[in-house]
Formats: C-alpha cells, structure tokens, sequence
C-alpha cells in the first residue's frame, strides 16, 4: 500500500492543513499512517505544553547537537530524493521516523529542563532561622498542648501548635516584654490550620519583646489581650 509523504504527516500533526477527502480515506484504512499520525501528534502536544514557557534562555547547545545527531544519522543511510518519498516502505519509514521523533522529543524535555532549572535558580534563598521558642502550656491549657516558634531572617515568624482547646474566638500570637508584661505587640490571628507565618512589625526589637504568648480571644471587637494566655515561651538565638 502507498503511504502518505512523512512531510505531510507532520504538517496534519501540527494542525497546519488538514486532510483532504483523499488523505482522511487513506488513514481510515492504513494503521502504518495512522499510527505515524499519532505519534507525531503526541510531540506536537509535548510542544504545546512548553508554549507558555516565555522569556527563557535557549536550550543548551547538547541538545541542539544530539538533534542533529541523530537526524544525520536516521537520514544519512536512506537519504531518497523528494520525489520518491511516497514510495518509502513502511520498515524504512519506521526507521526513518522513530529517531526524529526522538530527536522532537529531546527537544522539547531539553527546553522544558532548562526552564525547570532557570526558574529554580531564581527562587530567593530560603530565610534562614534567627531565633526559636518552645511554648509550654499554661495552667488554662490543656497539658499536651504545646508549640514551636522560629524566627525566620525575612522578618516572619512561624508559630505551629497542637491541641489548643477549642475556642468560640480565635487564637492569637503575641510578644511580649518579660521585664514589662504589659508591654505587648499581636503578631496576628492562627488560622483553622497547625501551622501559620505570620509577619513581624516593622522596628520590632526581638531582644526586648522576646516572650510568644498565644492566647483565646473572644468576637468582642477588643485588640487588647484577653487576659487567657495558653502557650508562652521565651525567645532564644
């Protein structure tokens, strides 16, 4: 059975023309082109998928080099002049075919890698950690209630505690000055979750205000402290 030019099979994989009435019978009745079709589809979507990586570098020059690698060599044995193409038969198509699909396929995984990497490299440092508390319950709380605060170099705070008694308020995070304990600045609510980062006011003396308190408040429309602490621990670097 004569197949369809390769050529052509790559232009209907990419949606650049379609089939006409003579090609759409052709690949209703040969499995060789329809499966070919499919397989170029296949890298044609793998391409689609990378579109919206913009603004990347290009790929590294190893795989530009493999490409054509290996098209050199899927080619270079059964090099046919245009005009015979039609007549290629399907074991050398097949041979022809594989590698370049391969090739495509590098290509796009090369160019997808080395957005992976580039946007890898371009994620801030992790922050590192500038202080810790273990918070110990309090006389309110329940004895297996307890927390971890650490201090992170962005100017944040990671509060994670565990087995707080329920609450018709919210919890709240605060620090306080030991030497002055009506000296206090909230940090901010804990949300319905074990682990929150909550951002540290501006100018804030860390040395000063060195005592996390997590404390039940009540829907009263208060900023103050309740009053009720839970959880308190002293800073340490």
């Amino acid at each position: 059975m004569q197949h369809l030019d390769p050529d052509r099979l790559v232009l209907l994989s990419l949606a650049e023309e379609a089939a006409d009435e003579h090609e759409s019978a052709h690949l209703a009745g040969c499995a060789t082109c329809r499966d070919e079709l499919r397989t170029l589809e296949h890298v044609a979507e793998l391409g689609a998928e990378s579109a919206d990586m913009r603004d990347l570098p290009p790929p590294p020059e190893s795989v530009w080099a493999g490409i054509q690698a290996e098209v050199a060599r899927a080619t270079a044995p059964t090099a046919l002049p245009r005009r015979r193409l039609r007549r290629i038969p399907s074991g050398d198509r097949r041979r022809w075919l594989a590698p370049v699909l391969a090739a495509a396929a590098a290509a796009v995984i090369g160019i997808a890698g080395t957005a992976v990497v580039m946007r890898g490299l371009d994620r801030p440092p992790a922050a590192d950690v500038t202080a810790r508390a273990t918070l110990a319950p309090l006389p309110s709380a329940p004895p297996d209630a307890r927390g971890d605060v650490r201090v992170l170099s962005d100017d944040e705070v990671v509060v994670d505690v565990q087995n707080l008694p329920l609450t018709t308020g919210f919890h709240e995070v605060w620090l306080i000055d030991p030497d002055d304990t009506t000296k206090m600045l909230s940090l901010g609510n804990l949300p319905a979750r074990p682990e929150a980062v909550l951002p540290v006011p501006p100018g804030t003396d860390l040395n000063r205000y060195r005592l996390v308190d997590v404390s039940d408040e009540a829907h009263d429309g208060d900023a103050a402290h309740s009053g009720k602490s839970l959880l308190r621990g002293t800073l340490t670097y």
